[in-house]
C-alpha cells in the first residue's frame, strides 16, 4: 500500500492506518507533503511502516532511482488520507508539484481517498465538482463523517476513522481474491434508497420532525453505488452533502417523499427505507407564523404509510427492506413489523443505546428476515451498510432477482 499524506489535523489519524494495515498483513510505504510533516514527523511513520519515508522530489538518496516512478509501480493501491481540499483539486486537474501528487499520477493501482477538511470547504461546489471528476475517474471516495471538527465547528468532514479506512480496503482486496471486482455484484441493478426525516408544517416557521441524520440512507446508497448498482437517493431535509455520482431527489414533508417514492419504485429491484418518515402531519397548517399563547392544540391525521404500500404492491422481483427504530422489546415490534409490511429484510436498532440511535455515526442493529436475526455490534455506519448488503445478497431471492435480471438482459 503506498499512504499519501497532506497536511491535515487528521494526520495522526494516518499513523493508525499505517498499524492497521500492517495487522491485516499488508505491507506500507509513505509518502508525506511539506504540510504533512508539520503535524507529524516523517520518523514516526518511518518507525510504524519499518520503511524509508518519502517527503521530496529534490532528495539524492530518495530519488536516485526515480523513487515517485518505483514506489507507485511497487504499489497494489495507493491510499491518500488525509485528502485536504488542496490535495483533492491537484489530482483532479493532474498537478504534480510535490513527490505525492507526482507519484499520483504515476500509479496505475487503484486509488483511494479519503478527505478531511472543515465542512464549509467540504460543502463547497469546486471541491465537489474536483471529487466528481475524481469518482468519473474511478477513484474510491471514503467519504468524512459529521461531528465537531477541529476548527471548533460542527458538519462534514471529519476523515473516516482508521477502522472503518481499513475495513474499505480488505474488503476490496477480499472481492479481488474471490473475483468480484471485475463484475461487480451490484451490475444492472436498481435500487431505491431513502434517508433522512421528514418536515411537517405547523405554520410559517414550525414543523413536526426527528433527529434522524440521514446518515445511514446515505451511507447505504453509496455503498450500492461502490458495488455496482445505478442508485437513486430520496432524501428528506438532512446536513449531508449529496453523494457523488448518485442521482438524489430532495423532498421535505411525508407526502413528497410518498409520491417520490412510488413515481420511481417499479423500476427498483431492491428499495431500502432507511428514511425516517413522519406518522403524522398536521391537517390544516397555518400559512402565517402562530401566535404565541398558553396553549395550542393541533389536529393531526396520519400520514400515508409508504413501506406498507410498497410491501403491498412488491413484486417477486423486488426485494424490500424497512427500518425499525424501537426504545423497548426491539425484536418483538421488529418481527411484527417485517410480517404486516411484506418485507424481505428489516434492520432494527434500539434508539437510546449509546452511540446506536440517530445522528451518530455509529450503528448496533438486528437483521431480521424470515430465517431469524443476526446481532451486529457497534460499528460505523459504513460498515454496517456493508453488512446489510452482504446478507441481501446472500439470501435465495436475491439470488433468484439477479438470475431472472440476467436471463431478461439482451444479448450483446
Amino acid at each position: 500500500m503506498l499512504l499519501g499524506v497532506s497536511g491535515g489535523i487528521a494526520c495522526y489519524k494516518s499513523l493508525e492506518i499505517v498499524r492497521g494495515i500492517r495487522e491485516a498483513g499488508g505491507s506500507v510505504s509513505v509518502v508525506m507533503t511539506r504540510s504533512a510533516m508539520e503535524f507529524v514527523k516523517p520518523l514516526v511513520f518511518q518507525t510504524l511502516s519499518e520503511n524509508p519515508v518519502a517527503t521530496s522530489l529534490f532528495s539524492l538518496e530518495e530519488e536516485s532511482k526515480i523513487g515517485h516512478i518505483k514506489l507507485s509501480e511497487n504499489a497494489d493501491a495507493m491510499l491518500v488520507a488525509p485528502a485536504t481540499a488542496n490535495i483533492i483539486a491537484k489530482m483532479a486537474h493532474g498537478i504534480a508539484d510535490d513527490y505525492l501528487t507526482t507519484a499520483y499520477l504515476a500509479c496505475s493501482a487503484p486509488v483511494f481517498v479519503a478527505p478531511a477538511m472543515n465542512h464549509h470547504m467540504w460543502d463547497h461546489p469546486a471541491l465537489q465538482d474536483n471529487l466528481a471528476l475524481l469518482v468519473k475517474r474511478n477513484l474510491h471516495i471514503i467519504h468524512p463523517g459529521s461531528g465537531y471538527l477541529a476548527c471548533g465547528s460542527y458538519g462534514t468532514g471529519r476523515m473516516a476513522e482508521p477502522g472503518e479506512i481499513v475495513t474499505v480496503l480488505e474488503d476490496y482486496f477480499d472481492r479481488i481474491t474471490t473475483g468480484e471486482q471485475a463484475e461487480k455484484p451490484l451490475n444492472n441493478i436498481r435500487v431505491l434508497v431513502t434517508a433522512g426525516p421528514t418536515r411537517e408544517r405547523i405554520d410559517a416557521v414550525r414543523f413536526l420532525s426527528n433527529d434522524s441524520s440521514g446518515k445511514m440512507g446515505y451511507a447505504l446508497a453509496e455503498k450500492c453505488r461502490q458495488l455496482g448498482a445505478d442508485v437513486i437517493l430520496i432524501s428528506g431535509p438532512t446536513a449531508l452533502s449529496p453523494p457523488v455520482d448518485i442521482e438524489t431527489i430532495q423532498v421535505k414533508s411525508a407526502l413528497e417523499m410518498y409520491s417520490a417514492v412510488m413515481a420511481n419504485s417499479e423500476q427498483a429491484q431492491v428499495i431500502i427505507k432507511a428514511a425516517a418518515v413522519s406518522d403524522f402531519r398536521v391537517e390544516t397548517p397555518n400559512p402565517q407564523k402562530t401566535k404565541k399563547s398558553e396553549r395550542m392544540t393541533l389536529e393531526l391525521v396520519k400520514n400515508p404509510d409508504i413501506l406498507k404500500t410498497l410491501g403491498d404492491r412488491k413484486t417477486s422481483n423486488q426485494f424490500l427492506v424497512g427500518f425499525a427504530a424501537e426504545s423497548q422489546n426491539v425484536l418483538y415490534y421488529a418481527e411484527q413489523k417485517l410480517k404486516e409490511k411484506n418485507l424481505d429484510l428489516i434492520v432494527a436498532n434500539n434508539i437510546l443505546q449509546k452511540d446506536a440511535g440517530f445522528d451518530v455515526d455509529t450503528n448496533r442493529v438486528l437483521l431480521i428476515d424470515g430465517d431469524g436475526s443476526i446481532d451486529l455490534p457497534l460499528l460505523s455506519k459504513e460498515v454496517v451498510a456493508g453488512r446489510i448488503l452482504d446478507h441481501i445478497m446472500a439470501t435465495d431471492k436475491f439470488r433468484s432477482i439477479m438470475a431472472t435480471k440476467l436471463k431478461n438482459a439482451p444479448s450483446a
